[in-house]
């Protein structure tokens, strides 16, 4: 005794994203060094803008980690010196 099962597709109105049409969408932010929260590059002003949190929560947890991390926290801030774009 076989069963066929038959495969049904949903569809969806809207964007790729599942968003529905005519709905507002949230607005993107992008990762850039902040001209205003700056106080070397801007690198912790731009992430902080990115998690919606204080400058100051990144900058200790820059200091923290290149402290506890042999250095690392101060070659990430350099890479993304040289890497993310200024707004």
């Amino acid at each position: 005794m076989t069963h066929e099962y038959s495969h049904t597709h949903e569809v969806t109105v809207g964007d790729e994203s599942g968003a529905r049409a005519g709905a507002p969408r949230a607005p993107r932010y992008r990762f850039r060094r902040a001209r205003d929260e700056r106080m070397i590059a801007g690198v912790c002003g731009g992430a902080a803008k990115l998690f919606g949190i204080d400058p100051t929560i990144v900058r200790v947890a820059l200091v923290a980690a290149t402290l506890i991390g042999f250095g690392l926290g101060f070659v990430l801030y350099l890479v993304c010196w040289i890497v993310v774009p200024e707004e």
